[in-house]
């Protein structure tokens, strides 16, 4: 099994998102007044912790499905899939890194977890076509089925 398939775009995402992310630290580091939050609120805290929970356990949910399926070469077409076709790369910029952000009293997560994002829908077509090649009819009733096939 190739490192690059179980990676699928990961890295091509990463290094979109990386340099806006150091540049982001640095800033938040010499000027935290700039990305404060407030505290965050109490409030701000519990809808950050009960958007993660959902966003780190389909996160996990994803990477093991990867790492158990894709080195059988199996489409995977269940658990978070079902909903969404990269559900990985979508919990991680919409639920993960903008609350975990948020927690640590900057909103520094949120941008980098909306580039993030558009990096994964930029390089999603690519990756689509490839397990279209692989998967043939099969992936074309995976993407009828998927609920949330925009996402």
């Amino acid at each position: 099994m190739k490192l690059r398939v179980l990676v699928g775009s990961g890295d091509r995402i990463m290094l979109l998102t990386l340099p806006f992310l150091v540049a982001g630290l640095v800033l938040n580091i010499v000027f935290p007044s700039w990305f404060s939050v407030g505290g965050p609120p109490l409030v701000l805290k519990g809808i950050s912790i009960a958007m993660l929970i959902p966003g780190v356990a389909i996160w996990i949910w994803s990477v093991v499905l990867i790492l158990t399926r894709v080195p059988k070469q199996e489409l995977i077409t269940d658990g978070p899939y079902s909903l969404v076709k990269h559900p990985l790369y979508t919990a991680v910029a919409l639920l993960v890194l903008p609350w975990v952000g948020i927690l640590f009293n900057t909103w520094l997560g949120v941008p980098i977890g909306i580039l993030l994002y558009i990096g994964s829908r930029a390089f999603a077509p690519e990756e689509e076509r490839g397990l279209s090649e692989t998967f043939g009819a099969a992936w074309d009733e995976y993407c009828s089925k998927v609920k949330l096939a925009w996402l």
